[in-house]
Order: structure tokens, then sequence, then C-alpha cells
């Protein structure tokens, strides 16, 4: 173990961020889809530039979604409602290039095997309650005060949808957190307003309202739109795409990645639900006190129902084998499976789309449900 204090950092992006736009432009597809006929299987991905959304991918269904109004309230819930921003609900072009599923991947479906090859990751830590990394944690919650500010206060009027936020946390030799190094807020705003008072606002309405005074000192760095102006963001000022946004998804890089995103997924493609699948294992794994810290990898086949591979790092190899049996012997890790145990043909993804996919309640994958048998098995 080294001696010397090391930093860590993660990051977030608001709802307004253009990726993330996508993100939730493709899940409210999906969600409709599942409303209209649970069993509806869809591959949908979105891009985003000035004026305008193309919706294409794959879908396969009994219901019919009428593509253009439901494009349009996702664009306008978010914020871009007036012609101002350059990107405008009610002023956009949809077009929609969805296809049917292939036959071929549906053949593998159709028996309860997996939607597609891949690997998948879920992770817990025990350093704050929601058993997420403390650098994703506040990232997150600093574009979700964001958010909150914006669109239910007159605390800073004059702020727009897209937003990121940085985190860097000193920890010590031993993994504990000693204090919180660099806070890196870059919001979008009206073209009227100075950089300085952004920066006042955002120190006393938005950090101090996320991050506990303890761990800011007076070596802290902050940075508040540090290019000077941030006028022209969203979709105008950079293109969006659905699944980019990977790691402010999943854990802010402190663990592995399989590389598959989740949103616009049906959950017979394992990339989404294998994933929920693996949190959900992991969370109540170090909730149980079985480990302190704990990663869990699946592997699948197309077409296959059963994971090609569990493997566990909890620190301790031979502990972490017992555990990997004991995983495969208690849970059914089938698509079918893990839909079922999860609940995942309800129409829940859109709010999954936003400030990560884990760590915040009202999702089955969150739940601590689990912990009598992983204690037993401690």
């Amino acid at each position: 173990m080294s001696s010397k204090n090391y930093f860590f950092t993660s990051e977030s992006v608001s709802e307004g961020h253009p990726d993330k736009l996508c993100d939730q432009v493709s899940d409210a597809i999906l969600d409709a889809m599942l409303i209209g006929d649970p069993k509806s299987r869809v591959a949908c991905e979105c891009y985003a530039t000035t004026g305008l959304i193309v919706v294409g991918g794959e879908i396969t269904s009994e219901t019919w979604v009428d593509l253009p109004p439901l494009v349009r309230e996702v664009i306008r819930d978010i914020g871009y409602n007036h012609n101002e921003l350059r990107f405008d609900a009610d002023s956009i072009g949809v077009i929609n290039l969805l296809e049917s599923q292939s036959p071929d991947i549906a053949m593998g479906v159709d028996v309860n095997g997996a939607g597609d090859q891949g690997i998948m990751f879920g992770y817990a830590i025990n350093e704050t309650s929601s058993y997420l990394p403390a650098t994703l944690e506040y990232a997150h919650k600093l574009v979700y005060r964001l958010a909150d500010v914006r669109k239910f206060t007159t605390l800073m009027p004059y702020l727009r949808p897209d937003a990121k936020s940085q985190v860097t946390i000193e920890y010590t030799p031993e993994g504990k957190i000693a204090r919180i190094d660099t806070i890196v807020i870059s919001t979008q705003h009206a073209p009227e307003v100075d950089i300085p008072r952004i920066k006042e606002d955002c120190v006393k309405y938005i950090i101090a309202d996320v991050i506990p005074k303890e761990l800011i000192d007076d070596k802290t760095k902050i940075y508040v739109n540090p290019t000077g102006r941030f006028v022209i963001g969203g979709p105008h000022g950079d293109t969006g795409l659905t699944g980019r946004k990977i790691i402010v998804d999943t854990y802010g890089g402190k663990c592995q990645h399989g590389g598959g995103a989740f949103s616009g997924k049906d959950p017979t493609k394992v990339d989404r639900s294998a994933a929920y699948a693996a949190r959900h294992l992991a969370k109540n794994i170090v909730a149980a006190g079985v480990a302190t810290e704990c990663t869990i990898q699946f592997s699948y086949a197309i077409g296959v129902p059963e994971p090609t591979s569990v493997w566990l790092d909890i620190k301790d190899k031979d502990k972490a084998y017992e555990l990997g049996e004991f995983i495969k012997k208690e849970f059914d890790l089938s698509p079918r499976g893990i839909i079922t145990s999860l609940d995942l043909l309800k129409p829940i993804f859109r709010r999954t789309s936003n400030y990560g996919h884990f760590g915040r309640d009202g999702f089955n994958w969150e739940k601590l449900d689990l912990l009598d048998k992983f204690k037993k098995f401690a």
C-alpha cells in the first residue's frame, strides 16, 4: 500500500446536456412501447443537432407511438422551450428512421436467450449511503441541484439546461475520504449575466447545498465556467447521441465498464438488464457486510440463457470464488430470470436516463432485499 494520499475524479452532466437529451428521448420511446406492449423489443438511438432530432434503430412491437409529439414533450420538459436557446421543442424537425428488429436476433431472444453477446459490470462501495463512489454521488447531486434551482426557484434566473460537474476527492492511503480537492461546474447561462455572479451563486446555492462543509478547506479549488462564457449550449452548441455517457450512467470510472450503453434498450438486452442485476447483487453484498467493495462481471452469448461467466472481486480471491459459485446456484441470471426478479417490463426507464442509473431510490435493483441470503453466506 502506498504511504501517500491519492486523488480520484468523477463527472456528471445535466439533463440538458445533448447526449443526455438523446438518452431521455430513447428511453421515453422505450417506455411508450412498453405501455402499449410489454413484450416490445426496442433498440432505439437518437441523434440531436441544431433544430433536428433523428431517431433510428430497431423496434418490434404490437403497439404504435406517435413519435414527434413524444419527442417534443421530452425536450420541453428538459427546458428547451424557447427560440433564444436555438433548440426549441416546438420548432425542431423530427426524423423517424426506425425499422423492425432483425429476425436473426429475434430467433435467439424468442427462446429466452440473451439479445446479444457482451460483458457487464456491477459495483458497490461502502463510502456513501447509496453505495456509490463519493466522487460520483457529489457530481450527480451538483447537476441535479442546478436543475432544481433552474426549474423550481428564482435564485438563479439566468440558468439554462446544459451543464456539467466534476468532483475530485483526496483519499488517505487507506482509502478514506480526506477532503475535496477540486469542484468544477460549467453551466449554460443567459448572455447578460457575468461570471463572478454565476460563481458566487453556484457556491452559495449549489455547492453549499450539496457538499458537506467539513470536506471543503482553504485549499479546495472551485472552477465555475472556467472558459469564461457558456451561452451557446445544448444541441446547438454540440451534437448529442444516445449512449455516449456510459461512465456517468454507471460508477464514475471507479470500476471497469463492459462498453454497452443502457438507454433505448429493452430488458432482453443484457447490456441493460444484466448490468442492473450485477449492481443489485454487488450492493447487497456490501450492505450485508460480506465486503467493503465489490465488483461483479457477467458475460453472455447471444441466444444463450445463462451467463458464460460470473466473476467477482472483493479483495479476497478464495472468498470471491466461493461467492461466485453461491450466486450461480442461488440466482437465476438468465434474461428472463432477471426481467422477472427486477420487474423490468414496466415503463420506468425514462427516469433512469438522468443522474445515473444507480444509487437512487425507486428502482428494484437498488433494493436491499437480499441481505439475509448474503449474511448467511458470510
